[in-house]
C-alpha cells in the first residue's frame, strides 16, 4: 500500500536513491546539493511503501499562477503503477484550479507525458547551468 504525503520532511540519501533507481539525471551523488533542492522546493509530495520513499515530487511554484515540476522519479521496482500520475494529481489538487503546471521533460519521457493530461509545447526555452 503506497501512502502519499505533502511536505514531508526528506533527507537528501533518500531522494538521492529514488533519484539514481528512477533514473532520471540529477547530481545524486552530490547530497548537499539534493538536500537544498528539497530543502528550497515550495512543494514536495511523496510516495512511501512503508519506511521507504519510493517517489517524489519536487516543484516550484508562486501558488497562484504558475508551478514548475521540476522533478517527477518513481524507483524503478515501483513504476508503471500508477504513482507518478498520483503524484501530479496531488500536486495539482495542492495548488489549485488556477496555477498550471509546466515540466521540462527527459527525452525518454516525451511519450509519458501527453498520457497523463500534459499538451506540448513548443515555446519553451533553457539557458543550461553550467553544471
Amino acid at each position: 500500500m503506497i501512502a502519499y504525503k505533502v511536505n514531508e520532511p526528506l533527507q537528501a540519501e533518500e531522494v538521492s536513491a529514488v533519484f539514481k533507481s528512477s533514473g532520471i539525471k540529477r547530481p545524486a551523488d552530490d547530497l548537499e546539493r539534493i538536500q537544498t533542492m528539497i530543502d528550497n522546493a515550495d512543494v514536495n509530495i511523496s510516495a512511501w511503501n512503508g519506511t521507504k520513499l519510493v517517489a517524489i515530487a519536487r516543484a516550484l511554484t508562486d501558488f497562484s499562477y504558475c508551478c514548475y515540476l521540476s522533478d517527477l522519479a518513481v524507483c524503478k521496482e515501483y513504476q508503471k503503477q500508477g504513482i507518478g500520475t498520483e503524484l501530479i494529481r496531488i500536486l495539482q489538487e495542492h495548488l489549485g484550479e488556477q496555477v498550471s503546471l509546466v515540466l521540462l521533460s527527459a527525452p525518454s519521457a516525451m511519450e509519458y507525458y501527453p498520457r497523463i493530461g500534459f499538451e506540448k509545447n513548443e515555446r519553451a526555452f533553457v539557458v543550461p547551468r553550467v553544471r
